[in-house]
């Protein structure tokens, strides 16, 4: 009866979770001027719901509150970016003020965190201009959001990571012939779901 009441429970959090995220994500992209593909929200956004909703079940299984917010934070990162190939301040600054404040919380070396935090945030802010636009100004501060959360070598694993596999989808892609060499990728997504593994690491 406990493990079906739990399971409820779950169920209930991440239908909750989902309704709220995919509401925040409507009025951001309501406020903004800067969407890829404005005429396209509804198509684009059609699977978003069962997408949130899957993801938040999964990962609401982990007790620690901190992880949890930052993972609903992430998630809607993702999302924002596989559909408008955007990643918003509203996400991403409290993102930011979580880990500086979980950082702070869990007694962890604070000096490294926010070193990471800001030579991430620079170096991408630096590969940012030498790519002339093809890393966003979104994806600079995720990095340097993640490097709060993660410290620096797990930071470097994300990037790492997370260009290495965003690269090979972006070949496939290629190749598949969706898109050609000039076309823009989300890259953002393979950071924010790197993150999450390297964020949920200590459950496993």
């Amino acid at each position: 009866m406990l493990l079906l009441e739990i399971l409820i429970a779950k169920l209930i959090l991440a239908a909750v979770m989902t309704f709220a995220g995919s509401l925040w994500i409507d009025k951001l992209y309501l406020s903004s001027n800067e969407l890829s593909f404005p005429e396209e929200i509804s198509k684009r956004a059609r699977f978003r719901k069962p997408i949130l909703f899957i993801s938040f079940l999964c990962f609401n299984m982990f007790g620690d509150l901190w992880i949890m917010a930052a993972i609903f934070l992430l998630i809607l990162m993702t999302v924002t970016d596989f559909e408008q190939y955007m990643l918003f301040d509203a996400m991403t600054l409290p993102l930011a003020f979580l880990g500086a404040v979980y950082v702070w919380q869990m007694n962890l070396n604070f000096q490294n965190h926010a070193a990471a935090a800001f030579f991430g945030g620079l170096i991408f802010l630096l590969l940012s201009i030498l790519s002339k636009g093809s890393l966003g100004g979104g994806d600079v501060k995720l990095i340097a959001a993640l490097g709060l959360w993660l410290g620096a070598l797990k930071l470097l694993y994300v990037v790492l990571i997370g260009t290495i596999i965003g690269g090979l989808m972006a070949m496939f892609i290629i190749l598949v012939k969706k898109k050609d060499r000039s076309s823009y990728f989300a890259y953002g997504p393979y950071f924010t779901l790197t993150a999450i593994y390297f964020l949920l690491e200590k459950f496993f």
